[in-house]
């Protein structure tokens, strides 16, 4: 099974959190913070607004900026997701 997101929907899956800080000190569980970037698992068709269509400019594999809270959640086939609409994303990371 899959999710497909609904127009200008993103799903995504939350990058694991730093075990260590930059100093080299190990980090607990509770201690860590939850980290603003993510990977793109799937797109929407986009949406169309009048005559005007939103294309979706991110894409499955995308490395993304989001906001470390205010998004919704969701538990699918034992995983958890991030879904949130494109706009609501930050920035696309690129090398």
């Amino acid at each position: 099974m899959k999710l497909k997101p609904l127009g200008d929907k993103v799903v995504l899956k939350q990058a694991e959190a730093m075990e260590t800080t930059k100093s080299g000190l190990l980090l607990t569980s509770q201690s860590k913070e939850k980290p603003q970037e993510a990977i793109v698992v799937a797109v929407g068709p986009g949406i169309t607004i009048g005559d005007t269509k939103i294309e979706m400019v991110v894409k499955e594999g995308d490395r993304v900026l989001i906001p470390a809270y205010g998004y919704m959640e969701a538990k699918f086939d034992g995983e958890t997701y991030i879904i949130m609409r494109q706009d609501e994303i930050f920035a696309i990371i690129t090398e």
